[in-house]
């Protein structure tokens, strides 16, 4: 049977967003994935750019509040900012918590070659994660 695995972050637009597409992509037919926020701010250009450079497309995803998910029976959820974690919702279920706080890609400043580069570093760091969470938990 399929795991059911939801990923909260502040505004579901960008660190939520790449670590779905890195969990989907690693877990394949295993999970089904999904992203939410505290609020959600559209899903960032520069998220959608960056995945594209590793050949993932996550433009076809979408911001969603955690709340719109208030009914499904998850078997993980992933907070992945320190945000998210401490606002993050109760959801009824049995779900087996997990918590890595990544730095916030669309915060920086400087250059888009600097910031692209912020977006390449934290995207790494975010696949690793994702792929070591299938490796251990799927």
């Amino acid at each position: 049977m399929k795991k059911k695995i939801l990923v909260l972050c502040t505004g579901n637009s960008c660190r939520s967003q790449i670590a779905e597409g890195y969990l989907k992509y690693f877990a394949g037919n295993k999970a089904d994935v999904f992203s939410a926020g505290i609020e959600a701010h559209g899903v960032n250009s520069k998220a959608v750019e960056t995945m594209k450079e590793d050949g993932i497309d996550i433009s076809n995803h979408t911001s969603n509040l955690a709340g719109e998910y208030d009914d499904m029976d998850f078997d993980f959820v992933i907070t992945v900012c320190d945000n998210a974690k401490e606002r993050c919702p109760y959801f009824p279920s049995s779900a087996k918590r997990f918590h890595q706080n990544f730095p916030d890609p669309a915060k920086y400043t400087g250059s888009d070659e600097e910031i692209k580069e912020q977006f390449r570093r934290v995207r790494k760091q975010i696949k690793e994660y994702c792929k070591q969470f299938v490796q251990d938990n799927l």
